[in-house]
């Protein structure tokens, strides 16, 4: 297959500043294809133009229809830096098509301010949900964050404040390569500019103030940190449950009786790539998920209302699983058993007699780990104090075997 398509990165210096390849590319294209702000900067006379509509999805999948002819594709800077390649790679196979970048608007934003690209953290708010930003709010962190409008830099400086990092540096670079580049400082408590050019990244050095919210992505969060009706998995049970999950980047977890969603919203903080469904048959609770999720950075976070197993059938298959609404019916287990990706690992929590009976009789068809979780409490005994100890839980941890994927 010839390689019909051309993706060519461009930067805000525009069409003059693109190399003689990437500028063959263009002037032979049949047709070019990118947004208004990319088609003005072509020179007069060039190919049939075709903007992109909104929304752009079902656009991006009808590209296979214009095999036929040379088609080039305009992207900003790097089109697999948080661009357009990514979507276009998931239907046409790269060896079909000549990728041309340009420097992203992150590496030009670490060229203005002195960075490594190592030691930062980047994300994007465009077209994505503000609260992507919360996880990544930690201290002595360096972000780079990828602006949605001329609002991007009010709403970071917000959220720095109402998490206690009022006196992090914000650094907002705009048109960053271009005629109209601007740079502009100051700490997330003064910042007080409301005329920022739509096209900005926002730097940002985190230094925590004197009474910060800290919610860590590199251990379990605390109980007061969900809101919950009295079923979560407690904080010291949480870390145990995460452990045995070993969740790994861009897996999926099927989290069935999800309650507070706190196992799922735990799982998807530790990477960004990660994927979860929480699953819960409690209307009530399908709205504090909701707003968990939100709240501490997972808004991505897919919740399913409804009673497993029914409502379990057509979702997306797991690479691990948590069961702990409850183990009194078996047809739970096999119905995430039969979908758990071979390799995968199934860990299920339970408190009563009775479902730990339904445990050990899964282990001994199926292996696995039995541990018992006990875990004791300071608190008050009238003027003094004594260790409370909270409901001891048995867990079980199975990994499925390859040889078992057809069961």
């Amino acid at each position: 297959m010839s390689r019909w398509l051309s993706i060519i990165g461009i930067g805000e210096d525009g069409y003059s500043a693109l190399s003689p390849a990437a500028r063959t590319l263009v002037e032979n294209a049949e047709l070019i294809i990118g947004g208004t702000r990319h088609l003005a900067m072509l020179p007069t006379g060039a190919a049939k133009h075709m903007s992109w509509p909104s929304p752009i999805h079902d656009a991006v999948k009808n590209l296979p229809s214009h095999r036929d002819k040379s088609l080039c594709i305009l992207a900003t800077g790097d089109p697999f830096c948080f661009g357009i390649g990514r979507r276009i790679a998931a239907i046409i196979p790269i060896n079909e098509m000549t990728v041309i970048p340009s420097p992203s608007a992150f590496s030009l934003a670490c060229a203005r301010l002195g960075w490594s690209s190592q030691d930062i953290d980047t994300l994007t708010l465009h077209g994505r949900p503000g609260p992507l930003l919360e996880p990544a709010i930690q201290p002595n962190a360096k972000l780079l964050i990828l602006a949605q409008n001329s609002n991007t830099p009010n709403e970071v400086a917000e959220k720095l404040i109402a998490r206690g990092y009022e006196k992090s540096k914000l650094t907002v670079l705009e048109c960053i390569g271009g005629d109209d580049e601007r740079i502009r400082r100051s700490l997330a408590i003064d910042w007080a500019f409301n005329d920022s050019n739509p096209l900005n990244v926002v730097a940002v050095e985190c230094i925590a103030g004197s009474n910060p919210r800290h919610l860590s992505r590199l251990s379990v969060l605390p109980d007061e940190a969900f809101q919950h009706d009295g079923q979560i998995t407690k904080q010291e049970v949480r870390a145990a449950t995460l452990a045995a999950l070993a969740p790994a980047p861009g897996q999926l977890l099927w989290d069935v009786g999800a309650g507070s969603g706190s196992i799922s919203i735990e799982w998807m903080r530790l990477d960004r790539r990660s994927r979860a469904i929480a699953v819960e048959s409690k209307a009530d609770r399908l709205k504090i998920i909701a707003q968990n999720a939100a709240a501490l950075g997972t808004p991505e976070l897919e919740i399913i209302g409804g009673k497993a197993p029914e409502v379990c059938s057509g979702l997306a298959k797991p690479d691990a699983v948590f069961i702990g609404g409850g183990f009194s019916n078996k047809n739970v287990f096999e119905t995430c058993w039969r979908a758990l990706n071979p390799g995968g690992v199934l860990v299920a929590n339970v408190v009563t007699v009775e479902s730990e009976q339904v445990l050990m009789f899964l282990q001994q068809a199926h292996g696995g780990s039995l541990t018992r979780i006990a875990i004791a409490r300071v608190s008050a005994v009238g003027t003094k104090s004594g260790w409370q100890p909270l409901m001891p839980v048995t867990q079980w941890r199975v990994v499925k075997p390859y040889a078992d994927c057809k069961t």
